[in-house]
């Protein structure tokens, strides 16, 4: 199975998005799911705060990213504000989330994407010294730390998110 997801489209292109960063091969197949960060972090023995939640939401029918920490909710109206937006965005669809990022709902990396958008990174995830991000695919991961995920992403990190 575990060869089966690395080779895997969209896990490829992850991995491909990591090598063109100098970050080597660090994807991780996961014996479970890891569709949501509690399944996540119970496979990989660590915090849920650890845990990189890449968030897909829409600003006037656009997408946007919020990078936010496991344990935490993103706050819209801090997003907005970090976006220069008027008005907070809205939580973004299936069709959208795909269509910007070319992952599905469950295993959104926070890089690799078909469409640039817009970052704003939770500076709450800076408290942990080891993260793990989607990979693409629900059972596959990657390390990474706080600054490797503010560098690689290019995210503005802000305080975006609320216990």
């Amino acid at each position: 199975m575990a060869e089966a997801i690395l080779e895997n489209a969209s896990v490829k292109r992850v991995r491909e998005a990591l090598l063109a960063r100098g970050a080597g091969e660090r994807v991780i197949v996961l014996d479970g799911a890891a569709r949501t960060a509690a399944e996540a972090a119970a496979g990989l023995g660590c915090e849920v705060g650890a845990i990189v939640k890449s968030l897909v939401f829409a600003a006037d029918g656009n997408p946007v990213m919020a990078l936010v920490a496991g344990d935490r909710q993103c706050d819209v109206a801090a997003l907005g504000r970090a976006l220069g937006l008027g008005a907070p965005p809205g939580r973004a669809d299936a069709a959208l989330v795909r269509r910007a990022t070319g992952f599905a709902i469950g295993g959104v990396a926070p890089l690799g994407h078909v469409e640039a958008l817009p970052i704003v990174i939770d500076d709450s995830l800076a408290r942990f010294p080891r993260l793990h991000a989607a990979a693409g695919h629900p059972h596959a991961v990657f390390p990474l730390s706080y600054s490797e995920l503010v560098a690689w992403t290019g995210g503005k990190p802000a305080a975006i998110s609320a216990a």
